[in-house]
């Protein structure tokens, strides 16, 4: 971890105010470099340090996406950070998918979701989510890790081809990427840890970039899809009829048609 200043500057104090009269004990960290702000906030709350907490890092050493990927925040290219808060849910199903909704509908019309952890415009690859947790006596802590590309990556590890957020809004850079989408992020948090994913459900199929496509699942498995149920899961319609797929199984890419 780097001990200089941060590069850019941070919004923190407005984001504070507007998140801490939802979230008593809120603060914000934001560093230079780390290897990961999910693998920190994770460290920390199995330390025992659970107040709920931004902490968001400029650049990211050793980033990390789903099943393991890579994913690398190069300063004033990227836009990563983590939430962490105490968590209880009545179930967990569905978090990634109204997190990324929350992302999406603060980040414009364009904006759509690949089931069940990407941000995808015209499919390519924006961003994408990372949830973790843990739980130490009795309390849950959630980390919800996030990063965005406001500038198209170079390279990458992605399967799908990288967009970026300056392609549709113009002047944008990280410090105002992060002020707009982090207050409505905490709300739909809250509001899922009250009522669970049913309420999300109509509107995230509305920005489903996989509905009415055929797809394969990471197990072979293939289908029309459906949209996603009242508790998050992708329904596919096979050939045995139509199937529940649940996000911590599988992952959906589209099939070619050529």
């Amino acid at each position: 971890m780097s001990n200089a200043a941060p590069l850019q500057r941070w919004p923190a104090e407005a984001i504070w105010q507007a998140v801490v009269p939802l979230l008593p004990g809120f603060s914000v960290e934001i560093l230079p470099q780390i290897d990961s702000t999910n693998t920190e906030l994770m460290r920390r709350a199995r330390e025992g340090r659970q107040d709920p907490l931004l902490l968001l890092a400029e650049r990211q050493t050793a980033g990390r996406g789903r099943q393991g990927r890579t994913w690398l925040g190069e300063a004033g290219d990227a836009l990563t950070f983590s939430i962490g808060l105490p968590f209880k849910p009545r179930s967990w199903s569905g978090l990634s998918l109204v997190v990324g909704l929350s992302l999406a509908a603060s980040l414009g019309p364009e904006v759509a979701l690949k089931w069940p952890n990407d941000l995808w415009r015209q499919q390519r690859k924006l961003g994408g989510i990372l949830i973790e947790a843990t739980s130490q006596g009795g309390q849950s802590y959630a980390v919800i890790g996030v990063g965005l590309n406001i500038h198209k990556p170079e390279s990458n590890d992605l399967r799908t081809p990288a967009d970026a957020i300056d392609a549709f809004w113009q002047g944008v850079n990280a410090p105002m990427a992060l002020e707009r989408v982090i207050e409505p992020l905490i709300k739909a948090l809250l509001a899922f840890e009250t009522t669970g994913f049913s309420g999300f459900q109509a509107k995230f199929n509305e920005r489903d970039a996989l509905k009415g496509l055929n797809v394969i699942t990471s197990d072979g498995l293939q289908g029309l899809c459906q949209g996603v149920d009242a508790n998050g899961a992708l329904q596919l319609l096979t050939a045995e009829g139509l199937t529940l797929v649940n996000s911590a199984e599988v992952s959906v890419s589209p099939l070619s048609t050529t």
